[in-house]
C-alpha cells in the first residue's frame, strides 16, 4: 500500500499572513485618518457628510478583514 499524497495546504504561509496583516494595518490607519479629516471638514462645511460615512464603512470593513487575518 502506497503512502497517500499530501494535498497542498489552502492556508497561506505565515509570511504571507504577516504581509497581509501589515498592509491591512496601514490601510485601516490611513482610512481612519481620512475619515477623521473628512469629518472635521464636513463640520466646517467644506465636504459632504456622506463622504465621511463612506470612509467610516470602508474603515470598518478593513478593520474586520484585519481581525479575521489575525484570527482574533
Amino acid at each position: 500500500m502506497s503512502t497517500p499524497a499530501h494535498r497542498p495546504s489552502s492556508r497561506p504561509s505565515r509570511r504571507q499572513r504577516e504581509h497581509r496583516a501589515y498592509r491591512l494595518t496601514l490601510a485601516t490607519g490611513a482610512a481612519g485618518l481620512a475619515a477623521v479629516v473628512v469629518l472635521i471638514l464636513s463640520i466646517v462645511g467644506v465636504t459632504s457628510f456622506g463622504l465621511f460615512v463612506l470612509l467610516a464603512v470602508l474603515t470598518a470593513a478593513l478593520a474586520f478583514a484585519l481581525k479575521a487575518t489575525l484570527g482574533r
